[in-house]
């Protein structure tokens, strides 16, 4: 009976908090990882303590993150369910393909500069995005 998918308004109100729930764990994670990346140069030069802290705070905020993104996948509808999993196995594999194929650029010396993760990760987020703009224009 307190299931939230039996009644609308409690899912709805569910699905809500767990939105808002993952939107604050994924801000919390950037900002860690801001002060992870650039706390060590412009903060408290490469002091090794600092970095270990910061470092480990981001990790665990972001294994926050990821226990809230699991929370506000399960709480979705079977649909979206499967929107959100299709993009995300869309994205993997680009991912996979595409950062593989990127690192094995320099190691043939095919490009002359050291790929960045960075590259892969706005590849894998547009990916994402596209997966899921399409996936919801397929079920409209």
């Amino acid at each position: 009976m307190n299931d939230p998918k039996t009644r609308p308004s409690d899912w709805a109100t569910s699905n809500k908090r767990n939105t808002l729930r993952l939107r604050y764990w994924t801000l919390a994670w950037v900002a860690m990882m801001a002060v992870a990346a650039f706390g060590p140069k412009y903060i408290w030069d490469f002091a090794t303590l600092p970095t270990i802290l910061a470092l480990l705070m981001s990790m665990g905020v972001g294994f926050g993150m990821i226990v809230a993104n699991k929370r506000y996948l399960q709480g979705l509808d079977e649909l979206h369910q499967k929107i959100f999993l299709d993009a995300g196995a869309l994205t993997l594999g680009v991912g996979l393909v595409c950062g593989l194929s990127y690192e094995l650029l320099e190691d043939i010396k095919l490009i002359s500069f050291e790929p960045e993760i960075s590259h892969l990760v706005v590849l894998m987020c547009l990916t994402f995005l596209v997966g899921m703009i399409f996936g919801h224009r397929r079920y409209q």
